[in-house]
């Protein structure tokens, strides 16, 4: 409990918790041990995180107090505790990919992203849970128990980063870093009820752009608000950048100190279109149009110039973005006498990865080099793009089939409206907006201008004030 205020370490927002470290009203080790007895509590009902390490997260959180008691230099997040992806590795911990196939093996170094959180005064508490190899837009595979809803444990938490977003909606973490490679931070987030914001192509140094085919994924973060989220971005931001394809960097100081100002007024297009319903039936339910119509309404009330966008997407688009999106699977390093324990989805991709030629995947990146100029044409007619952050209530575990083409229509019905974000590597954000007659979230999704997280920040912080 946080002294003279009557809270939980887990109730202050991660930027409370952050302040109270660096002012010495809470000590490293006693945010991270508090933490993880939530963890070890509440794991076992939400399935969040695949490993802990627990030992190594209390020795480092010692280390920071040590240092901060000398008077050492502190960095954005010093002594605060989260957790990365099962997708990354971080020294001392095992790596698993979420895949029962590859070999598991102890980092003896940090991943970039990782690298640069320490270097900022972050504490991992451990591994969280992933679909096999990020592939999913749910996280569940051969190792350990799904990553599970906080607000109804019966539902999935979502995917890829669904595990990290259990944790931090579940109050297992203040916040959390993933990774978004088609959607895997914000459908997550929105099936959560959390902030989830995929950065602009380039933005962030370590793991984004140019480490997939398509140059779909970028880091990001997972938080409870747009404050938490910039705190978060700042501090993944904070690394010497060698890379010739970046966004170009925030006008202010910080995206915090952007997201603070509350600032600005946009003209925001309203769209529904998918550019997956020409392949599959794509409806929205009920719950997600009444959060859609929830976020308009509250758009309007703070100003905004909301309208309808005529937003039209090239027919290819299906066949190509699949096409590249698991592409990477051809060259996996899977040995083949364990082929038989990727899961069905994964398998099949593989297979089907294997079989295509050089030729039909530089097709695919063709089209889709068209898909970016194109999209981004039609929407820099507005300040933004708005659309549901999901086509559905969060999804029940179990709901997703082993037949990996039933598997891939009912993900692409769930969240119709993500991967073409990355295609086009612009910024996008979730957030919630409001709560279903049964208590679950549902929220809206915020597609940017190029390198325009601060003003979807800002416009997320209005909506959440």
């Amino acid at each position: 409990m946080l002294a003279g205020t009557g809270s939980q370490l887990h109730e202050l927002t991660a930027l409370g918790l952050r302040d109270a470290i660096r002012n010495g009203e809470v000590g490293s080790r006693q945010a991270v041990s508090h933490f993880l007895d939530r963890i070890e509590r509440l794991n076992p009902e939400y399935g969040a995180f695949i490993s802990i390490t627990g030992d190594q997260a209390l020795a480092e959180a010692a280390a920071a107090d040590e240092h901060q008691a000398h008077g050492g230099e502190l960095g954005l997040l010093h002594g605060m505790p989260l957790a990365h992806k099962d997708l990354t590795d971080v020294d001392g911990a095992v790596t698993t990919h979420g895949s029962a196939a590859v070999p598991h093996q102890r980092a003896t170094a940090d991943g970039p992203l990782a690298a640069v959180l320490r270097r900022q005064g972050a504490v991992s508490l451990g591994k969280t849970q992933v679909p096999e190899f990020g592939l999913t837009s749910y996280s569940g595979n051969n190792l350990a128990p799904p990553a599970r809803n906080p607000y109804d444990n019966t539902l999935s938490a979502g995917g890829s980063s669904g595990g990290s977003a259990a944790a931090v909606a579940a109050g297992m973490l203040p916040f959390a870093p993933g990774s978004d490679g088609g959607g895997s931070i914000r459908i997550p987030a929105a099936a959560t009820g959390l902030v989830g914001l995929k950065p602009n192509r380039g933005r962030v140094p370590a793991g984004s752009g140019q480490n997939d085919a398509g140059g779909f994924s970028v880091a990001g973060p997972l938080a409870r608000t747009a404050d938490d989220a910039a705190l978060l971005l700042d501090a993944m931001c904070d690394d010497r950048n060698h890379r010739s394809l970046s966004a170009v960097p925030a006008s202010s100081s910080s995206f915090l100190a952007s997201t603070l100002q509350r600032g600005g007024k946009f003209r925001i297009g309203v769209s529904t279109a998918s550019p997956f319903e020409e392949y599959f039936p794509i409806a929205l339910q009920p719950e997600a149009q009444a959060a859609l119509d929830r976020g308009i309404e509250q758009l309007m009330a703070l100003g905004h110039d909301v309208v309808p966008a005529d937003i039209s997407y090239d027919k290819r688009y299906p066949e190509a973005f699949t096409t590249v999106w698991t592409s990477s699977m051809a060259a996996a390093p899977i040995p083949a006498e364990r082929e038989h324990e990727l899961m069905p989805l994964t398998r099949t991709y593989r297979s089907r990865a294997q079989a295509r030629s050089a030729v039909d995947l530089l097709a695919a990146v063709d089209v889709l080099k068209r898909f970016e100029w194109d999209t981004i044409a039609q929407y820099s007619a507005y300040d933004m793009i708005l659309t549901p952050a999901l086509a559905m209530t969060p999804r029940p575990v179990g709901w997703y089939t082993e037949d990996p083409d039933e598997d891939y229509k009912r993900q692409c019905q769930y969240c119709p409206f993500s991967s073409m974000v990355n295609v086009v590597g612009l910024p996008a954000i979730t957030a919630p907006v409001m709560l279903t007659p049964t208590g679950l979230p549902m929220g809206i999704q915020l597609i940017g201008r190029p390198s325009g997280e601060p003003e979807l920040l800002s416009v997320v912080a209005q909506l959440m004030d």
